[in-house]
């Protein structure tokens, strides 16, 4: 799984708004997608392949049933690799504030 497919996934709308249905309610099928989207099947079933091309979605079959999940592991990867090195720059920083702070009094 490249970074690339993930960021490609993630710059849709209509697949940020498949991944926050499965958020809200994991396990769905092409049929309760489509409802709550509003969106044909085959833009649906074009989204979900490039979503599951890039790992952030898995399915699974129960019966005739072909259910999506989504699968977080990407999204905290680009969060610890692109968003975390920034955040601990912060953080140490504020961390030595308060030391400073409190070595002061």
């Amino acid at each position: 799984m490249s970074m690339d497919a993930v960021f490609k996934a993630l710059a849709d709308k209509g697949r940020r708004r498949l991944l926050d249905s499965l958020h809200r309610h994991d396990g769905q099928t092409l049929g309760e997608l489509c409802r709550i989207l509003d969106m044909s099947r085959q833009a649906v079933s074009k989204h979900l392949a490039i979503l599951e091309t890039a790992n952030l979605v898995g399915t699974e079959r129960r019966g005739r049933e072909k259910l999506h999940f989504i699968n977080p592991v990407p999204i905290h990867g680009i969060a610890d690799r692109w968003i975390g090195k920034f955040e601990r720059h912060r953080l140490d920083a504020l961390a030595q504030l308060k030391k400073d702070l409190e070595d002061a009094k």
